[in-house]
């Protein structure tokens, strides 16, 4: 079953169509998202190299900061994936889907190592939904690409999405956070 979202003019006509299993009709998206996140990226390596004395300082902010740019990197190479033309719904669902698992273990690997000891659970919590929110709907929207069902394509915005925001939240941590 296709999944549409249809938009219509003021008099009711259709403007446009976008479907959640055909790339083509995504690519204004993924290059947006290919240019923010590089953008995001360098400007999180800048932070780290600014601040890098303090962040190694602490424990756990190392690892945050890795796991930062993880994230973004993750956007870049969806976006990147999902630019590549001519390939079929499953061939990118695969593709998107691979990269989310290694991201996904990454990341859960590193979210644990990010916390002071002794931290609380709530921070453990905190920390695990934030990165949650760009992994697991990247593996939710390749899984569902390849399937042709559930929701495909924007399950893989809401990571783009969930992946920026994570990644900009923990950006903030490691750029001005750290100096208080």
């Amino acid at each position: 079953m296709l999944y549409q979202l249809s938009y219509a003019g003021a008099n009711g006509s259709l403007i446009a169509t976008l479907t959640a299993y055909d790339p083509s009709e995504w690519t204004d998206l993924f290059v947006a998202a290919a240019g923010a996140s590089a953008a995001l990226a360098g400007l999180v390596f800048v932070a780290v190299s600014i601040n890098i004395e303090r962040i190694l300082r602490y424990q756990g902010l190392p690892e945050r900061a890795l796991e930062t740019v993880l994230l973004l990197l993750s956007v870049l190479v969806v976006s990147i994936l999902g630019l590549i033309p001519g390939q079929s719904r499953v061939a990118l669902g695969a593709e998107l889907l691979g990269e989310a698992v290694l991201i996904s273990a990454a990341v859960a690997v590193l979210v644990p190592m990010s916390l002071p000891t002794p931290f609380r659970r709530s921070w453990l919590v905190g920390r695990a939904i934030l990165a949650g929110l760009g992994t697991v709907p990247l593996l939710v929207g390749g899984a569902t690409l390849i399937a042709g069902a559930g929701g495909g394509l924007y399950w893989t915005a809401a990571g783009i999405l969930g992946a920026t925001l994570a990644g900009v939240a923990n950006a903030w941590v490691l750029l001005v956070e750290i100096l208080r």
